[in-house]
């Protein structure tokens, strides 16, 4: 018998408008679609991006809906609103609102733990320490996860029979049935949905990324790719970038979907890939 060779895994860069190339793609086409897109109108990216409030809201929505058209798994955006004369935005909060109404099956979103700028904040308030990372899926179990990929093992002892409650509140065995939650001994942890990922200058993973206004670290990336997309499956990142979704995919034997409208950013993935 002739050995059959792997599967070529799809490597793609796109310049152009996301939506438009979205709408080009099959449905049920990656796997999972991960990335960060414009922070409302807080930098224009060079090509004069000034969408903020609800217009920023809506345009999302919109971005969910082709991206979870053509993804079977996950579809995870890192999203921040923007805090202007001592008031913040709130836009993390309407996307997930209007996500909801418009009948998306919005997950329970993780939080990106990082430590901001030291001094940042305004001069009455707190630093911004954390993002939002605003998920959606189809309805039902995720097609593959493995949320333990990133876990480790229990900070503490087991300290007795595990134990659980019914809704009345009664204490029940972790194995009686008709119970909410099932608690089970483990070695290794489901990591919880606070992500708490360092960032700044030599810990992003890659010196490249800083050629980029917003970059994110590997980390981030590397957390939700282990964990939503399975060995071989595909990677779209609508926000390319620098190219961090799609390196980490690379190096983590999946396949890669980058799209950005700049032409620019498509040659510094370019570099990236080839180090």
């Amino acid at each position: 018998m002739i050995p059959q060779r792997p599967q070529q895994l799809i490597q793609r860069l796109i310049c152009g408008d996301c939506l438009a190339e979205m709408a080009k793609m099959p449905d049920d086409s990656v796997g999972l679609v991960f990335g960060s897109p414009p922070y409302e109108d807080c930098r224009t990216y060079g090509i004069g991006f000034k969408l903020k409030g609800q217009e920023w809201v809506d345009w999302m929505v919109e971005v969910y809906r082709q991206s979870l058209r053509v993804c079977k798994g996950l579809v995870a955006f890192v999203v921040q609103g923007k805090t202007c004369k001592y008031k913040w935005s709130c836009t993390p909060a309407f996307l997930i609102a209007d996500l909801h109404r418009a009948g998306f099956n919005v997950r329970n979103p993780p939080v990106f733990n990082r430590f901001g700028i030291p001094g940042s904040g305004s001069i009455d308030w707190l630093r911004s320490d954390y993002e939002w990372i605003v998920c959606v899926s189809h309805p039902g179990r995720l097609f593959w996860s493995d949320n333990t990929a990133c876990g480790g093992a229990p900070k503490y002892k087991a300290g007795g029979k595990l134990t659980c409650r019914k809704k009345s509140g009664e204490r029940v065995n972790h194995k009686d049935q008709g119970v909410w939650g099932i608690y089970e001994e483990t070695t290794k942890c489901n990591p919880g949905n606070v992500l708490s990922i360092p960032v700044g200058g030599g810990i992003m993973g890659n010196p490249l990324c800083h050629e980029n206004e917003a970059p994110f670290p590997e980390k981030l990336a590397e957390f939700f790719i282990k964990s939503f997309c399975p060995l071989g499956g595909v990677v779209l990142d609508p926000f390319l970038g620098s190219g961090t979704t799609v390196a980490v995919a690379k190096r983590l034997g999946r396949g890669y979907i980058g799209i950005d409208i700049r032409q620019s950013q498509i040659e510094l993935t370019e570099r990236r890939l080839v180090e």
